[in-house]
């Protein structure tokens, strides 16, 4: 199986998580799997503002990070404007993807996901989509069509999914993909003699992110006046000025260790007592994975202040909202090894080590087609994701029906009940025959031109096809 695996260099979550996904399925001798970040592929205008500008509001005017967020967060609401802004900026990876020809796409981007769904409704390629998202909440801007299944990070979120009208068998609670050192055997002995730990004192890990946060000096000032006795890694990723302030601010304070960017976060991780950071996606879930509890420093507004609220409420961390305090919170944990042993427990329970696993395995099942989902299904599925008293498609002005194979009842197409009319199916019926001339000729219907694009995707090289309806 031709596997091709694509991310978008925004922070370093998505391709963390498609490397995870990557060596997952480097597994089967058989598959030959390539990895692109589509950012690389772009120009560079594109790319600074995919990347870099989105962290400078982040930095500068976060309650709009969140705004747009929340704003974003019903499906299917994003402005033609900008899907065409997407498409003019990402011919070459486009290109790059009918050339490989893939049988499977994996995206652990919203980006790319859109892109693989827009050549498939096309006819440019021939494809399964599994997208993978890297958060524990969802946001609409992941859901696309034609789609084959998406990956979610927990159950509570496939439930929000389904009731939103999609398929069971399109949703998997997944869990976010880790690294496989997280569930691989390692000597913590070693660890700690190769950054000079000792085993009797609690280890905190303080992270600054891939790029070195500067709030990660105020935790460490904050930390070098508690009474309690402690050891601290300091991890401040690709930032080397703030490497440099970090070792002058602790000289002199040898149970303090101070690195750049490393590859050992699966293995220190597992010797820590307390992580302190950022509750990005991946971060969160390498955590999790790990048995580590966190203390949550400044969530994004949007995506990290939803993944706190998950990891709140599961008990595996305690957030911040007192930039004064966070040495405080570090210390009354230090000083309660057993409230620390149940946050344990806690990350232990929620962690999924083996999420890469689950996403390589089941995107790898060929039997289910692309599910198509119509415009006017698109509508009612947006309506219902905004509804304030019962969200849910049932609540919806109007019924959303799911078009299958009648040999394998798999899902084929999500359409509104008014559409089957349309194609011609009357009231009780169980089987519906889609013919390519009645689709030629809605296709002269202005307010029925998508919905025959979307028959006319389903027929293939076929002149007709039966399906069924539930």
């Amino acid at each position: 199986m031709r596997t091709l695996i694509l991310a978008a260099g925004v922070g370093s979550g998505h391709n963390s998580a498609a490397q995870a996904v990557e060596t997952a399925l480097a597994e089967d001798a058989g598959a030959e799997v390539r990895r692109i970040d589509i950012l690389d592929t772009t120009n560079e205008v594109f790319s600074k503002l995919y990347d870099d500008a989105y962290f400078t509001l982040v930095a500068q005017v976060p309650w709009l990070v969140g705004w747009g967020y929340d704003n974003q967060d019903p499906p299917f609401k994003l402005a033609p404007v900008m899907r065409w802004w997407d498409q003019a900026n990402t011919v070459p990876v486009m290109r790059e993807i009918r050339d490989f020809d893939p049988d499977l796409v994996i995206a652990t981007h919203f980006l790319p996901a859109r892109l693989v769904s827009l050549m498939l409704a096309r006819g440019q390629v021939s494809t399964s989509l599994s997208v993978v998202t890297t958060d524990f909440d969802f946001q609409g801007l992941w859901l696309t069509t034609p789609v084959t299944r998406l990956f979610v990070a927990r159950e509570e979120t496939r439930q929000h999914l389904l009731r939103l009208g999609l398929p069971p068998e399109r949703v998997v609670a997944s869990g976010i993909p880790v690294r496989p050192e997280f569930s691989a055997p390692f000597d913590p002995a070693a660890v700690r003699a190769r950054h000079g730990l000792r085993a009797d004192v609690p280890v905190v890990l303080i992270s600054a992110g891939a790029a070195g946060g500067p709030k990660a000096l105020q935790v460490v000032r904050q930390c070098l006046d508690l009474p309690q006795e402690f050891q601290a890694v300091v991890v401040c990723g690709r930032n080397e000025d703030l490497r440099a302030q970090m070792e002058s601010l602790v000289a002199g304070h040898p149970d303090v260790h101070v690195l750049g960017f490393t590859q050992e976060m699966p293995d220190l991780m597992r010797i820590s007592s307390l992580f302190v950071g950022k509750p990005g996606g991946l971060s969160s879930s390498e955590c999790m994975a790990a048995g580590l509890p966190m203390v949550l420093v400044d969530p994004i507004p949007g995506q990290e202040e939803r993944n706190a609220d998950f990891l709140l409420e599961s008990g595996a961390a305690v957030r911040c909202n007192y930039a004064t305090t966070i040495g405080y919170k570090i210390g009354t944990l230090l000083d309660d090894p057993a409230r620390l042993a149940g946050m344990r427990d806690s990350a232990r329970r929620i962690g999924r080590p083996d999420a890469a696993r689950v996403v390589a395995g089941a995107s790898s099942d060929s039997s289910l087609p692309p599910l198509w989902i119509s415009r006017d299904a698109q509508r009612i599925m947006q309506r219902a994701s905004t509804a304030a008293d019962d969200v849910s498609v049932q609540a919806a002005s109007e019924p959303l029906r799911t078009l299958t194979d009648p040999d394998t009842g798999s899902s084929l197409a999500l359409v509104a009940e008014s559409e089957l009319a349309t194609l011609g199916a009357t009231p009780g019926m169980s089987l519906l025959e889609l013919g390519r001339i009645r689709l030629r000729a809605l296709r002269w219907q202005p307010e029925h031109f998508a919905l025959a694009a979307a028959g006319t995707w389903l027929l293939g090289d076929a002149g007709s096809r039966t399906v069924g309806i539930r």
